[in-house]
């Protein structure tokens, strides 16, 4: 049952507010400071000694105190359960031994970072060629002049501000300004279509919208009409080409609250609790309708704190990160990684070009020069391409000594990782001498931590970046855990593997099967207060006792590294009742032949397995759709195995019959590796386009949306079982 807040007084407590804020404030310090101690292990001064020896005592004592110590030094908002599918509702948090740290509010977290890295530079934006940069101390204030903005034109409590473009300072300080103002901030991609955004906006009953530009100004024209909660829209990029009556550029927003008292605004901070909702993040809707998650001011800063630990991010006092933003921030994985973690270890985030992923983030990159970096599969999957790319057209010496380079790097870093062998001097030479120089090429010469996450990511992917020396650390979690819940890093690294569960979450394996798979189940400060607007859902999520059930199948080794081995939504169920989980499979085929782009596995139902296949291609650099013209790679392929085509259409309908052969010989080999003859491929096709996000094929976070691509190329596959 869902539970809503009761009526209070704000001036009744204030004044503990402001004493358990301070105790906060200084248990947080110290909790910063004892995570600095590994950081400066080698030769601490004697000051640095004492302070560590301090932070060890307090934080043990921290964690020493009771569950009804720590409930009980905390203004909550009264809660019967653990979820509810109210925005104005409040949940109980899963507060235990094993995560005991006091709970604290968006802005108390960002109040204690300003505090200690106030003046700290904290974004960094390309405007007319020039890094414009804004301090911790600029960032807050502009957050607090946004929330009395909102204010301004009637943002009311629990209502939506829902923030449509790409990554931008104006993107944050919406965010972050709208849950001062008592909002709840929503993310609505850049990709959707207008209905897909009138869906968001009205499911969230938005009052204000952020919009990029007058693209994205078009599609909230066509559905104003139909949102009735809507009171106000603001571009923040380049002029309006028409004034009209609540429409508004983001200079007129940010002047619009200046007559609002300050007074006012810390009224409504002071009332929020740490168990209310303050962000939204809607599913991307693969498997059906988008769903509204719902996280709370505990749900963000807990796991801005803790999970960040595991990948090693370090404190800005220590030193200060360095990270580009670009990925979608209405995904929770850029969302947690850019914005919240970047507030919590004050962090510098230098934003991308809206071209990022058309070719421009590099160049974002080597000028930003990262210390860590976190990139979906598919984007890493495309660096890859484009190095093979630029290696193939390669003089030859230049083509051997990289290619050496990289079987060494990656010889060295496979007998570590599954060894710990030490990695011996022939591959510090290789590194120092070639290794290094490609990294900076890719704008990596500062970067030492590459997170990968939001899907699976391939054996291939994995090892072509242990060749160059680059480490992908996985991370696994979903919208409903806040983001990770199982993280690798530096200290906590298994190739392949999701890593280890975040300290202070918890994890079980339901109805675990002889092999030792199991559904993944999540508990923890982590995971999310409910579904928006959505009881049966919510319910259905969780089990009787809070445990959020996934949906994927996961099994753990000895030493509690998990490795997710298929999705139970996604499991092929033959008409022979044999489950098939399709990525393995889907894998194993683009590994035999680096000429396929995608490969989906169909079956459901069916008879026998079949596959969709796609071959890589070159992109429109604008519109990212695909061409016909076939990758370089791809046409290396060709000419090795004998073929002369260059384009997709000279392959398809058997019309190119050498490269026919040559996949159906390399499935073969996937087939004769098959665990029973109903997991083997029997038929394929070739389609006349890849996937893409413009098409439709994929999400925006470059997911496989198989449930579309079924419906998209029904006629294909009956083909397969009618033929």
């Amino acid at each position: 049952m869902s539970s809503r807040i009761d009526t209070f007084n704000t001036a009744d407590f204030n004044e503990n507010l402001s004493s358990t804020a301070e105790k906060v404030r200084n248990s947080f310090l110290l909790t910063t400071q004892e995570f600095m101690i590994d950081l400066n292990a080698e030769e601490p001064t004697d000051c640095q000694q004492e302070r560590a020896k301090r932070a060890m005592v307090d934080e043990s004592r921290e964690e020493k105190r009771s569950v009804q110590e720590v409930l009980a030094s905390v203004p909550l908002a009264p809660a019967a359960s653990l979820w509810t599918a109210r925005a104005d509702g409040a949940v109980k948090l899963r507060i235990d031994e094993t995560c005991p740290q006091t709970p604290i509010t968006v802005h108390q977290m960002f109040k204690t970072s300003v505090e200690k890295y106030g003046s700290l530079y904290a974004l960094a934006s390309k405007k007319n060629d020039r890094w414009e940069k804004v301090t911790f101390s600029e960032y807050y204030s502009l957050c607090r002049a946004a929330a009395r903005s909102f204010l301004k034109l009637g943002l009311q409590r629990f209502h939506s501000v829902a923030i449509l473009g790409f990554n931008s300072a104006e993107w944050f300080i919406s965010a972050v300004g709208a849950i001062f103002a008592g909002g709840i901030m929503t993310g609505i991609y850049s990709t959707n279509s207008p209905e897909a955004c009138h869906y968001v906006a009205s499911d969230c009953k938005a009052n204000i919208i952020v919009v990029e530009n007058q693209k994205q100004l078009e599609k909230i024209f066509q559905i104003w009409d139909r949102l009735p909660h809507l009171k106000a829209i603001v571009q923040y990029v380049g002029p309006l080409q028409k004034k009209l009556p609540n429409l508004y550029s983001w200079d007129e927003f940010m002047e619009l609250g200046s007559e609002t008292p300050e007074k006012h605004l810390d009224d409504i901070i002071s009332s929020q609790k740490p168990n209310q909702c303050c962000a939204l993040i809607y599913t991307s809707g693969t498997t059906g309708k988008p769903k509204g998650v719902m996280l709370s001011h505990d749900n963000i800063t807990w796991t801005a704190h803790h999970a960040s630990r595991v990948g090693d991010m370090q404190p800005a006092d220590t030193k200060q990160e360095v990270l580009v933003s670009y990925l979608p921030l209405s995904h929770i994985a850029a969302q947690i990684y850019d914005l919240w973690t970047g507030i919590q270890w004050g962090e510098l985030v230098y934003f991308a070009q809206p071209d990022a992923l058309k070719g421009s983030l590099v160049s974002t990159l080597k000028e930003a020069c990262p210390t860590s970096h976190m990139g979906v599969p598919r984007v890493w999957e495309k660096m890859m391409e484009k190095i093979k790319e630029v290696i193939t057209q390669s003089g030859f010496l230049k083509k051997k000594m990289l290619t050496w380079a990289m079987s060494v790097s990656l010889e060295a870093n496979l007998n570590w990782a599954k060894k710990n062998e030490a990695k011996p001097f022939l591959f510090t030479l290789a590194d120092s001498l070639i290794l290094e120089k490609v990294r900076a090429d890719l704008g990596f010469s500062h970067c030492l931590k590459f997170f990968s996450g939001a899907a699976p990511i391939t054996s291939e992917t994995l090892e072509f970046f242990l060749g160059l020396n680059i480490l992908l650390y996985e991370a696994y979690g979903m919208s409903e855990t806040t983001g990770p819940h199982f993280m690798s890093g530096p200290k906590v690294y298994r190739l392949q593997s999701c890593g280890k569960v975040v300290p202070g979450c918890k994890f079980k394996l339901k109805d675990k099967e002889e092999e030792g798979n199991g559904e993944v189940c999540f508990w923890g400060r982590n995971v999310f207060m409910g579904y928006l607007n959505m009881e049966d859902r919510t319910a259905e999520s969780l089990d009787e006792y809070g445990w959020l059930c996934s949906g994927d199948l996961g099994k753990t080794d000895n030493d509690g590294f998990l490795y997710i081995t298929g999705r139970i939504k996604e499991l092929i169920i033959t008409a022979g009742g044999e489950n098939v989980p399709p990525v393995p499979i889907e894998d194993s085929v683009k590994k035999e032949l680096p000429i396929i782009s995608n490969a989906m596995l169909i079956g459901d139902k069916r008879k026998f397995l079949s596959m969709l296949l796609t071959l890589k291609c070159v992109c429109n650099p604008e519109t990212t759709e695909p061409t016909d013209e076939l990758s370089l790679e791809a046409i290396e392929f060709c000419q090795r195995i004998g073929s002369q085509s260059t384009k997709v259409s000279d392959v398809i309908g058997g019309r190119d019959k050498v490269l026919y052969q040559t996949i159906q010989e390399g499935i073969d080999r996937v087939n004769r590796r098959a665990t029973s003859n109903a997991q083997r491929i029997q038929k394929w096709t070739i389609l006349e386009k890849d996937f893409s996000i413009p098409g439709g094929e994929l999400g925006p976070t470059m997911k496989l949306r198989r449930p579309c691509v079924l419906e998209m190329y029904r006629d294909e596959i009956e083909k397969f079982y009618t033929e």
